[in-house]
């Protein structure tokens, strides 16, 4: 069925959905308002460049005056509610700023700063706080969860609020669930007063290291860089047997690196590759359900996997390098599975790829976009090389992207015969306008891991102890059904909130019960593959629906409905989502103790093998329609793929040398293809 809207209005709704999440709630076109938050923005961006350089600042004030900047912009840019309630058109005003969002942003972003204005009262009466210290802490309290409802929608300030009530009231519950419960006095102290709640890690890795990599890639994108990216795709891909969903796939990873936002994503990359799908005969459900997953899966492309990859560093106290060597495997295969079911999509509807001559030619375009790779090197080379930290490294290459915005302009006009003033005004701008757009991106990551220290400061206050021994009761001590609940949980929690935000609640309570748990019966999870599961289902709890947003968005770019988009995009994805049960029980997938790079490219592309087995088995296709006895081969040769440590138990080979597993997988694998080849030519390809 057609979405009843026509192309421009569908783009316009995907912008929408991207604008809100990007916090551009409320647009002012004249007097102060107008500039208020571009300039908020712009302090905010050049207080975290020098914290990054020359500025040395306490952790506690920067974690302080990161939130203040985050609360004020919130305020000041999103409406309390998105439609005129209670008979007030100020609550809900989208052109301008009224007096009430003026007086909230400034008392909120002051009782941020409390901890710093009143810093050496604080730490003498630590653990002592005096009535204004709880009225102070308490204004933050309800501001910080109003402002998150404002930016991420009510869940995660719902589920605070839970958690909060639960910590009060805990020595009055259930007794398999009772807590001892807190005074009025520690809650506030802890949460507001301290660096075990709303100051926590989650903000200290938003304030340090997050914004940069944000800022980076607002700035690329302002540049021009997601436009050469497409064209890029294009050029290598668009030619091939379902040309433009492949070069949607390309797009889409590089486009990650951009934007950080799968919303972001699907309006910058399926604006252009929705349409040329459906040009080539993809049905507009599924060609939206392409750019879903792709974009989706963009929050996982290494070297920059989103805000959540940051905090797994902290949480697991390792390099950020680590956890990029640990995702990469993972990250990697589920591309790589990815483009392969958009080619069995493609062989099954029979479709061809655009004409080469309606193409962008490789080379020129390569030449043209040149300047935007130099960035992205000087980046990978810092974190890779160098192994600088990633806060360095995104400075770093932030000037090297500033210089390349300050250039290109002037560079073409001087090369056209134009003058040269207005150019260098233009690159100016651009430089202004991103590091605007830098803050505006920052909002709802900013609230996100500041409203979700406080769920972790509850747990904190001596829940994790209890949740093990309920996680360890509702599972029953089985390992998988373990896993099942936390999946499912971060599902479900994952509708409602950003991956940042699921991965830090999923990590708070699971992460270390999967570890505890797993000891307690003799099982190793090492705590990098517990937080990698946590993340990579908060990722897919971008997709599913009913609530799934990136679906909505691709829905109203290629005029689809919704929830069928949404349920065929997370079709797509469940290649990804065996992923993490497979690295949980086999550490060579996220090369835990693997430093050889040939056993880890080995490890690799027999991954992929059995990614792309999995994808034939869930759609129903390999070289031609499956019968039903070659799903469970498919099956297996995904289980030999992925787990060679299991198979060679099961056979009696010795452990260190499972590799030999992998033979048996591609003689299964090649017995499959040739069974399939012999009658390649009885089938027609499917109906639509």
């Amino acid at each position: 069925m057609a979405h009843p809207v026509d192309k421009d209005q569908g783009l316009d709704v995907a912008k929408k959905l991207a604008q809100e999440e990007a916090g551009i709630g409320r647009m002012p076109k004249t007097g102060l308002s107008r500039w208020a938050v571009p300039v908020v923005g712009v302090c905010w961006s050049l207080f975290q460049l020098s914290i990054a350089s020359w500025l040395i600042l306490d952790t506690w004030f920067v974690r302080a005056i990161h939130l203040a900047f985050g609360l004020l912009i919130v305020y000041l840019s999103f409406p309390m509610f998105k439609k005129p309630r209670l008979g007030i058109r100020a609550l809900s005003a989208k052109d301008r700023i009224p007096l009430i969002d003026w007086v909230l942003g400034i008392v909120a972003a002051l009782a941020a700063l409390y901890v710093i204005i009143d810093y050496q009262g604080i730490t003498q009466r630590y653990g002592a706080p005096i009535p204004r210290d709880i009225v102070v802490g308490f204004t933050l309290f309800i501001l910080l969860l109003e402002a998150s409802r404002r930016v991420i929608g009510p869940a995660l300030s719902l589920i605070a609020v839970v958690f909060t009530v639960y910590a009060f009231f805990g020595p009055y519950m259930p007794d398999v669930i009772a807590f001892k419960g807190v005074s009025l006095n520690r809650f506030v102290g802890q949460m507001t007063m301290s660096t075990e709640g709303i100051y926590g890690i989650p903000l200290d890795v938003s304030a340090t290291i997050v914004f940069l990599f944000v800022l980076f890639g607002a700035m690329l994108e302002k540049a021009g860089a997601g436009s050469f990216f497409i064209q890029m795709a294009l050029s290598l891909l668009g030619g091939f047997k379902g040309g433009p969903a492949k070069a949607a796939v390309l797009a889409s990873g590089l486009t990650g690196l951009v934007s950080g936002s799968s919303i972001a994503n699907i309006v910058t990359t399926g604006t252009f590759t929705i349409p040329l799908m459906k040009r080539v005969g993809y049905p507009a459900r599924k060609a939206a359900a392409i750019e879903v997953a792709a974009s989706t899966d963009g929050q996982l492309a290494p070297p920059i996997m989103g805000a959540a990859a940051f905090i797994i560093a902290e949480y697991v106290n390792v390099p950020y390098i680590d956890v990029v060597k640990a995702a990469a495997i993972p990250a990697f295969a589920s591309y790589a599975a990815l483009l392969y079911i958009t080619h069995i999509e493609a062989s099954k509807l029979g479709l061809r790829g655009l004409p080469r001559n309606e193409l962008p030619p490789f080379f020129r375009t390569f030449v043209s976009g040149l300047h935007y790779i130099i960035p992205l090197v000087m980046l990978l080379y810092e974190l890779v090389v160098l192994r600088h930290s990633p806060e360095a490294s995104a400075f770093n290459a932030i000037w090297v992207i500033a210089l390349v915005m300050l250039l290109q302009h002037p560079v073409k006009a001087y090369l056209a015969k134009e003058p040269l003033g207005p150019a260098f005004k233009q690159g100016l701008a651009d430089i202004f306008s991103s590091l605007a757009a830098g803050a505006r991106n920052m909002v709802s990551v900013a609230m996100a891991t500041a409203a979700a220290g406080i769920i972790v400061g509850v747990v904190a206050m001596g829940l994790g102890g209890l949740i093990n021994q309920i996680v360890d009761q509702l599972s029953g001590g089985n390992i998988y059904l373990l896993l099942i609940i936390t999946a499912f949980a971060s599902l479900i929690i994952g509708m409602g909130l950003p991956t940042t935000a699921t991965y830090i609640v999923m990590a708070s309570l699971t992460a270390p019960a999967i570890v505890t748990v797993g000891g307690y019966y003799g099982f190793e999870v090492p705590l990098m593959a517990a937080h990698l599961f946590c993340f990579f289902f908060g990722i897919l709890a971008d997709d599913t629906p009913p609530v799934g947003l990136a679906a909505y968005a691709a829905a109203a770019i290629a005029r689809s409905e919704p929830i069928p988009t949404g349920i065929q995009g997370f079709m797509y994805d469940i290649r990804t989502a065996i992923l993490p049960f497979m690295f949980i029980f086999n550490h060579d997938l996220i090369l835990h103790g693997i430093n050889s790079w040939t056993q880890g490219l080995l490890i690799f592309a027999m991954a992929c093998l059995g990614n792309f087995a999995f994808a034939s088995a869930t759609q129903g296709w390999f070289i031609t329609r499956n019968r039903f006895y070659e799903v469970p081969l498919l099956l297996g040769v995904t289980v030999i793929m992925m787990r060679p440590d299991a198979v060679a138990g099961w056979v009696g080979v010795p452990m260190d040398q499972r590799y030999w597993m992998y033979a048996a997988g591609l003689v299964l694998f090649a017995g499959i293809y040739f069974l399939q080849r012999l009658r390649v030519g009885e089938q027609a390809p499917a109906a639509v």
